[in-house]
């Protein structure tokens, strides 16, 4: 049994509290009102959101859906976006964690339903990466209320004003409506999780059972649920994220969050198995498991990156003004973090994780696995951003906090999990082949 080290326990306390002062302090220091924004531009000290009052009228109406007539409902739209810095942050790095941990469940129901002969030694500790569903959808879900509902200005559809003189919006508000987006949301959890549920149950029921029936019983549940899975992943992706920008779609979108989540769920794996076996635990766990592991980060940041190929250079070679205006904006906005992304997600894993050898070297897989998960967050943020923040986009307090906060809970939670059961499932019918793995 695996036991939880107390400094690793304390380190994740210590960072939830630091993560939850810093979002505490990156809500109280934004603006209430449009004075408080005349004066901040006016000062220059405004953590660079000067530039936003440069910027035309015409390029917030593109990035905001909202019609700015005259000073004042200008600085109320720079107002709207402050306002919004600490919620997007929130909202990024809460959904990158639950994306965490929905890829590893997407990735072990993948395992189980093809009969994977390699992984059932790694099985634990998906199942301990999985348990962090449950806070994370109840937390994502409050998110997605208080936003839905217009708490605060983050889904643009969600703005009766903006949607009284948007006919685009209006034509999709049988879809993108406050009620249809919170219950899809339920849904949608509420199915993850129970299939979470169901196959942890059956897991353990395996390791004390004599045969493989329980075994077939998950082989077949987990079949079911990857059918589940891939419509509701494609819907969450267009309600959670490209519903920011309403004005906007894609065809891909769907597989290209998945691409996303399924490397940065295969890189977590690969980080939790190498602190368990750095601990003295997974003993049978070997150089070849981490190795397929490595490959399988190298192949998903291959197909992320021809995903994000394809999306943007379809689009942009088409020109069509209501389609390209997504990339014209964060190409001139946020032109670093834009292709910044590529290089944290494709060149660094393609030059470090192409040779064979280096994917058995533990240190070479953390060091790319976590500039893998740095460069997910980033493709997060230019989802996110431009839409919410606009111009006013800076990462300081609220999004350092925020993914601080975050990664405290997700190690508390995935830690304490992984206490509750033995790391080796026991019953599997392919154990016996998972321990003597060898690449």
């Amino acid at each position: 049994m695996y036991t939880l080290p107390s400094k690793l326990k304390f380190f994740a306390i210590i960072l939830m509290v630091i993560g939850a002062l810093g979002i505490v302090t990156g809500f109280l220091s934004t603006p209430s009102n449009t004075d408080e924004v005349k004066e901040m531009l006016a000062s220059g000290h405004d953590d660079g959101h000067q530039t936003e009052a440069t910027h035309t009228e015409s390029h917030a109406e593109q990035s905001h859906g909202e019609n700015i007539h005259d000073d004042d409902s200008h600085y109320e739209h720079v107002l709207h976006q402050l306002q919004n810095r600490p919620w997007s942050s929130l909202y990024i790095a809460s959904f990158l964690f639950f994306m965490i941990s929905l890829g590893v469940l997407a990735f072990y129901a993948i395992q189980i339903a093809s009969q994977a002969g390699w992984s059932p030694v790694l099985f634990r500790v998906m199942e301990g990466i999985t348990s962090y569903l449950i806070p994370g959808g109840i937390i994502m879900l409050i998110l997605i209320g208080l936003s839905a509902f217009h708490f605060n200005h983050l889904f643009v559809w969600a703005d009766p004003e903006v949607v009284a003189h948007d006919k685009l919006i209006q034509g999709k508000s049988g879809w993108l409506n406050s009620w249809g987006v919170l219950i899809r949301a339920i849904i949608f959890i509420g199915g993850w999780v129970a299939y979470r549920q169901i196959s942890l149950k059956l897991s353990r029921k395996q390791d004390e059972a004599t045969d493989s029936k329980w075994f077939k019983k998950s082989f077949k549940i987990s079949a079911g649920f990857l059918v589940f899975f891939i419509y509701t992943e494609s819907v969450m992706s267009w309600d959670w994220l490209m519903s920011f920008d309403p004005h906007w779609f894609s065809t891909l979108f769907g597989w290209y969050v998945f691409a996303g989540m399924i490397v940065c769920a295969v890189t977590t794996i690969a980080l939790v198995t190498m602190v368990l076996k750095s601990q003295g635990y997974l003993e049978y766990v070997n150089d070849s498991h981490i190795h397929d592991l490595a490959k399988f980060m190298f192949g998903f940041s291959i197909f992320w990156t021809y995903l994000w190929f394809s999306q943007f250079m379809l689009i942009w070679y088409a020109n069509i003004p209501e389609e390209v205006t997504y990339f014209v904006t964060r190409i001139e906005d946020f032109k670093l973090p834009f292709f910044g992304m590529v290089v944290l997600n494709f060149i660094f894993p393609i030059l470090v994780l192409m040779n064979s050898d280096y994917k058995r070297v533990n240190w070479f897989v953390v060091m790319s696995g976590i500039v893998i998960i740095i460069g997910h967050y980033v493709d997060l943020f230019v989802m996110v951003m431009p839409a919410t923040v606009g111009t006013s986009w800076y990462f300081g307090i609220p999004e350092l906090s925020s993914v601080v906060f975050f990664l405290g809970l997700f190690i508390y939670v995935v830690f304490t999990a992984l206490t509750k059961a033995p790391l080796l499932a026991k019953g599997n019918p392919f154990l016996k082949e998972s321990k003597n793995f060898h690449y």
